[in-house]
């Protein structure tokens, strides 16, 4: 799964057809594009969900969105614009809640790194938790051409915040390995997230898991 434990800053985030910059529209045309988006968005999680990426049909997309197909391809310009919006808007969602619990700790005096590091583990796994659904289709091998090249390096600036948030030296290949392998960690109890049953069992992972982090982000020696 990719992710973060620290914010992205200044990654250079992904374009997507039909960019959501600025536009120069009317609050009121405005707002109805970010209805329409919205709308085709939860009708292509729930296609994809139900017949994965290969699978789903555009027209299926729009007809349960009530979106015509030609404002579809206005918006994301095809389904893989579609699914990568979504992945998108998970590593946002991600990040947010992630940088937002670091800057609480940080605010409560909270400076060792490993205590901050386990802390933006648990706001990111409780995210994977809260959108489980999301979360599984991305982990997929069933995705758009090119995907995994991009969540391959995604991952990789993913473990350069970890290291940086850990303090680790990235110069010295045990360091990098270390934090290559907590963030692995963290990517797999993600995937289990997606299939645990019901709340209870997945506090109890996420509980698990920081445990274990804990433990392992300890520098050796």
């Amino acid at each position: 799964m990719s992710g973060t434990v620290e914010s992205a800053g200044t990654e250079t985030a992904l374009q997507l057809p039909g960019g959501q910059g600025g536009t120069g529209l009317s609050e009121g045309h405005a707002g109805q594009s970010r209805t329409v988006r919205r709308a085709l968005l939860d009708a292509a999680l729930e296609v994809f969900t139900e017949r994965g990426y290969t699978d789903a049909g555009l027209t299926e997309i729009a007809a349960r969105s009530a979106i015509p197909v030609g404002s579809l391809f206005q918006h994301y310009g095809g389904k893989r614009g579609l699914y990568l919006a979504l992945w998108e808007e998970f590593r946002e969602e991600q990040e947010r809640r992630t940088a937002a619990t670091l800057a609480a700790e940080r605010n409560r005096g909270v400076d060792d790194p490993i205590a901050l590091f386990v802390a933006g583990a648990r706001a990111y796994l409780e995210g994977a938790w809260d959108n489980r659904r999301l979360g599984r289709l991305l982990v997929e091998d069933d995705g758009p051409a090119g995907f995994d090249a991009l969540r391959r390096q995604w991952d990789r600036a993913w473990v350069r915040r970890n290291a940086r948030l850990l303090e680790v030296d990235e110069r010295r290949r045990a360091g990098r390995v270390r934090v290559s392998v907590l963030t692995t960690v963290i990517g797999g109890a993600a995937r289990e997230l997606g299939d645990c049953g019901d709340e209870t069992e997945a506090r109890e992972i996420v509980d698990e898991v920081c445990g274990i982090l804990f433990h392992l982000s300890a520098p050796p020696g």
